[in-house]
């Protein structure tokens, strides 16, 4: 397959060549977070040609984060930092697809999102979160790309890469789950880029199939000293049931996710916040009498969907929820993120329609 020129010095290498190219241009990797560590990760994706590229934050950009998050300029302040990110890759390669989440991953949201990526690179600050990260991948048996900082130092391992550790193992979780972050206590500038370059080096490895991946080690930086330490660490068989068992959970609930009953949806009916679709064909009754309901058959909803930006409240209906149901999974694999439907359907609602 011809590649742009852009890659000609990586195809040159003999490890990648336009084979190894490829791989890359059909990899989809998520990051989940778009500050100090994902800026960096998501540059060199980009620019080493990644075909796609999801981006997970509920953040805007703001003028702090200017000294370190090397994507973004003065002109996105409070913009979302998934639209300013995307827009930023565009300009690097624009044969890039990116998917942007304007969200905060939880557990509602991230067995959807994280269901259709080969890779998951943890850029957050909040160990929390990493534990829910390190749980889906477990459970959807995805690799995890894990880094951190603190003022002068950090660390990176790669997690439940072919069946090896993962972060529980490195880090059984305990009561107290707090950590200081860069909002109390600093960073130094450059230091998350630092981390950052390393992490996209080993989703290039890992996805390339070449090299020695950081699995079972954790490397850790220390810029004032200008010094590597290397920990190995074993598989945990106690930790890593817990993490799939608790993944499997999330996993199971993600029908709460985009389900609603019939009290919700009439609530939503009510909300600006939210774009009611009726997917049934223009002829079916009862009509919905609200002034924020649409009309676009399930037959269009895929042709039509550009007409909607992708992290906008949706709720689907249509006569009984299979068709509803069905268009919202459509959605969610084009990248919809905030995508509900109406349970049993409208016919649920019995007296609360007008024909």
């Amino acid at each position: 397959m011809e590649h742009s020129k852009r890659y000609t010095r990586q195809i040159a290498l003999s490890e990648i060549g336009s084979l190894g190219q490829q791989k890359l241009l059909n990899a989809k990797v998520l990051v989940i977070g778009a500050g100090g560590l994902g800026c960096p990760v998501l540059q060199m994706l980009a620019a080493s040609g990644v075909g796609t590229l999801g981006i997970v934050d509920g953040d805007v950009v703001e003028e702090t984060n200017l000294h370190r998050q090397l994507l973004f300029t003065s002109d996105d302040c409070g913009k979302n930092k998934v639209d300013a990110a995307a827009n930023a890759i565009h300009k690097i390669n624009s044969e890039v697809k990116t998917n942007v989440y304007s969200e905060f991953i939880n557990e509602s949201n991230i067995a959807l999102i994280a269901k259709d990526y080969h890779i998951l690179v943890d850029c957050t600050d909040n160990i929390a979160t990493r534990y829910l990260i390190n749980d889906i991948s477990v459970y959807l048996n995805k690799p995890m790309v894990y880094a951190s900082i603190h003022k002068f130092e950090g660390q990176i391992s790669i997690f439940n890469h072919q069946n090896g550790p993962t972060y529980r193992c490195l880090f059984p979780e305990k009561k107290s789950s707090t950590i200081p972050n860069c909002v109390t206590t600093g960073v130094l500038g450059v230091l998350p880029n630092t981390l950052g370059m390393l992490q996209a080096t080993e989703v290039l490895k890992m996805i390339l199939g070449i090299g020695l991946i950081l699995s079972g080690r954790l490397l850790i930086y220390n810029a004032l000293e200008f010094s590597f330490n290397e920990i190995e660490f074993a598989k945990n068989q106690t930790q890593i049931e817990i993490g799939f068992g608790k993944g499997r959970q999330i996993a199971q609930n993600k029908k709460q996710h985009y389900e609603l009953d019939k009290a919700a949806f009439l609530e939503k009916c009510t909300d600006e916040n939210y774009i009611i679709i009726d997917i049934r064909e223009t002829h079916e009754l009862p009509k919905l009498q609200y002034k924020s309901v649409k009309n676009v058959p399930f037959s269009e909803i895929e042709k039509h969907q550009n007409q909607f930006i992708k992290n906008q409240n949706i709720i689907l209906f249509c006569q009984s929820g299979i068709r509803s149901k069905k268009a919202v999974e459509l959605l969610l694999n084009n990248g919809f993120t905030n995508v509900y439907h109406l349970q049993n359907g409208i016919q649920s609602l019995h007296l609360e329609v007008t024909t």
